[in-house]
């Protein structure tokens, strides 16, 4: 019996699964297709002196994991990422979650442990002639298939150096009868020489600040790697469902429809920490509708374009008088920053979004005019008051 499989560069072992080198950097991308996320991250793993280092949507936010030899007792998990507060825009902050003794803190690979991982076949994947391995696991209702594809080439002793290429997770719920989770992380520019130590200093005028709550809910913020290399831990998302359902008393009529919710749930989830990740110049949490699908938020969004108003008048300026006037408009300007804004307001089911954006509109102008007092200001009253122009919506979607 065959017991070696050829590769380009020669001849890899079947029966061992490849073992990733104790020291290694690597580039990649994590790819949720439910979720619709594709997060580049960069990542640093120094086993020999239990640091590890990943960095998310280039160098966005940074983590660090210091394992409990370098940070006595438990280990410790550190986040820099900008903050925006009323005072101050993209303010680079640090904070840190120590381990505990039921929650100590290990450095993070983004490489599976491959020890159970068994050889089914070669395969070319991103244009790599790879030696494909896989591994089964069987969780009640669920089994979830972890693959990796795996190139070779020669280290400077002459074995076979194995270089990680793709990194795939299927989910299978035969309660539900469909896949329940699919994902996958593409590697490129592995290396596995030494680390320059200067990568995992912080900088030392940063003064870290602790982060409250259990530390099981900080996995997405602070280790968001943790739920996707195997082994996985994802614990934070049924804690976190528990308290979405507390919270908008959620009850579901059978067990079918919670293991679907949960699954809704956990994609929205991810959806939301990467997207903070991400810091568009906005954040996203948690709300009433993280169990809901995209086509049922869509039926809450539903409306029907009828037409503009004859009784609309047209905005009186062209681009060419704008000109003539002479008006400059920075390239961005937050309101929020000087408490002009109320907080968001919740449309429900409400086809007049004209009335928001004109509140919006309204409040800001009255902030302005009031020396800095905020006042919020209802909706329902401009709907009350205008059913005589019909509130037709105005703008075409």
């Amino acid at each position: 019996m065959c017991l070696f499989v050829g590769t380009t560069f020669g001849y890899v072992d079947k029966q061992n699964p490849p073992q990733w080198n104790n020291v290694y950097t690597v580039k990649g991308l994590l790819n949720i297709p439910y979720a619709e996320l594709h997060e580049p991250f960069y990542a640093w793993y120094d086993g020999k002196n239990g640091k590890s280092r990943i960095d998310y949507y280039g160098n966005m936010v940074r983590t660090y994991q210091m394992s409990s030899s370098v940070f006595p007792k438990y280990g410790t998990s550190i986040k820099v990422a900008p903050v925006t507060t009323e005072k101050e825009l993209n303010k680079e902050t640090c904070l840190q979650v120590n381990g505990t003794e039921e929650n100590s803190i290990n450095i993070q690979s983004v490489l599976p442990d491959m020890t159970d991982f068994k050889f089914v076949g070669t395969e070319t994947m991103l244009d790599s002639e790879t030696a494909k391995w896989r591994m089964v696991q069987t969780i009640g209702d669920k089994v979830n298939k972890y693959t990796m594809w795996v190139k070779y080439r020669k280290s400077l002793k002459g074995d076979p150096l194995p270089i990680p290429v793709r990194y795939e997770m299927k989910g299978f719920n035969s309660l539900l009868g469909s896949h329940y989770d699919h994902y996958y992380l593409d590697y490129r520019d592995y290396d596995v020489d030494d680390i320059d130590p200067n990568v995992f200093v912080i900088d030392r005028s940063m003064q870290c600040t602790s982060f409250p709550g259990p530390g099981s809910r900080h996995y997405a913020t602070f280790n968001p790697m943790k739920e996707f290399v195997h082994p996985v831990h994802d614990a934070h998302v049924d804690s976190e469902f528990d308290r979405f359902k507390a919270k908008h008393n959620r009850q579901y009529a059978s067990e079918v429809e919670h293991a679907k919710r949960l699954n809704i749930f956990r994609q929205n989830l991810r959806f939301i920490h990467s997207n903070n990740r991400a810091r568009r110049g906005f954040s996203l949490s948690v709300n009433h509708l993280a169990d809901r699908t995209d086509d049922e938020l869509a039926a809450l969004r539903g409306r029907r374009y009828s037409g503009l108003s004859p009784l609309g008048l047209p905005f009186p300026y062209g681009e060419s008088e704008l000109k003539e006037m002479q008006v400059k408009l920075p390239p961005e300007f937050d309101w929020r920053l000087f408490g002009a804004v109320t907080p968001v307001k919740d449309q429900s089911v409400c086809g007049s979004c004209w009335s928001f954006g004109t509140v919006g509109a309204v409040e800001g102008a009255l902030f302005l005019r009031n020396g800095g007092h905020l006042v919020r200001l209802s909706q329902q009253a401009l709907i009350d008051c205008s059913w005589g122009f019909v509130n037709f919506t105005i703008f075409k979607l």
